[in-house]
């Protein structure tokens, strides 16, 4: 698929909805061991920068980090982004961690496919025109300015879960449907298409930390994902994978 045509399809992952975005909030905190320190004690240190993300998401993430190393489908990129859609859509379910600079970065709210579900999250999908999010990780490519504003695509790793991504048009872009005061009128975020939409106020600067290589790493309880992801459970340890799929 041409540049233009994946512009033009990007469109499809807003929709107009009512509600002004809040002021972005980065966060900063404690300093956390380099991405080479062992990997309990890394899930160790990034859990106590962001406490309300479930440990056994981060040992999830951070293995499926290692693993795509060990198989070479990632550099030495030093931007780990975990977006967790067992939560519901109301809660603040995406952080960002430099673990270069050793600070988390960004905790935010982030939408859902509209055939994904309503405040929570049920049913994904790496096919065109289902409307719904994408699970497992992706790298963060280029940026761009189209329909949605500027916008980050993503490059799914994952065979039958992610690896249509690009070619979806799912994408990272500002959406006026994200916002707390959408959620306070209606409950809930307002959906996209598929993409992992965000706070506009806050868009551009999530999008430049992440773009150019930054893991993406979207969870969900999926028992087919956890157990037949390559970078989950084959070739690499899986174990982290393994105990959540024995929940």
């Amino acid at each position: 698929m041409s540049d233009r045509m994946i512009a033009v399809a990007a469109v499809l992952c807003g929709w107009a909805a009512a509600g002004a975005a809040n002021a972005a909030d980065a966060l900063s905190a404690s300093p956390v061991p380099p991405l080479g320190a062992p990997r309990v004690g890394l899930v160790e240190a990034l859990a106590r920068q962001a406490p309300s993300l479930d440990r056994q998401v981060l040992a999830l993430a951070t293995e499926a980090l290692q693993c795509a190393r060990q198989r070479q489908q990632v550099g030495a990129e030093r931007v780990l982004s975990v977006i967790d859609y067992s939560r519901p859509s109301t809660e603040r379910r995406l952080w960002v961690f430099d673990l270069d600079k050793q600070r988390l970065l960004f905790r935010e709210w982030v939408a859902h496919g509209r055939n994904t579900g309503e405040n929570l999250a049920a049913k994904f999908s790496n096919n065109d025109g289902s409307f719904q999010s994408s699970l497992g990780a992706f790298t963060a490519q280029e940026s761009y300015t189209g329909h949605n504003g500027y916008s980050l695509r993503l490059k799914g790793l994952e065979p039958g879960f992610n690896d249509h991504a690009r070619d979806r048009a799912i994408v990272i872009h500002g959406a006026p449907y994200v916002s707390e005061a959408i959620i306070r009128t209606q409950g809930r975020l307002g959906r996209s298409l598929g993409c992992p939409a965000v706070r506009p106020a806050v868009a551009k600067q999530l999008i430049d930390t992440l773009r150019d290589g930054a893991f993406v790493f979207a969870y969900y309880p999926d028992r087919a994902w956890l157990r037949q992801s390559r970078l989950l459970s084959g070739g690499c340890s899986g174990a982290a994978a393994r105990a959540v799929a024995g929940r």
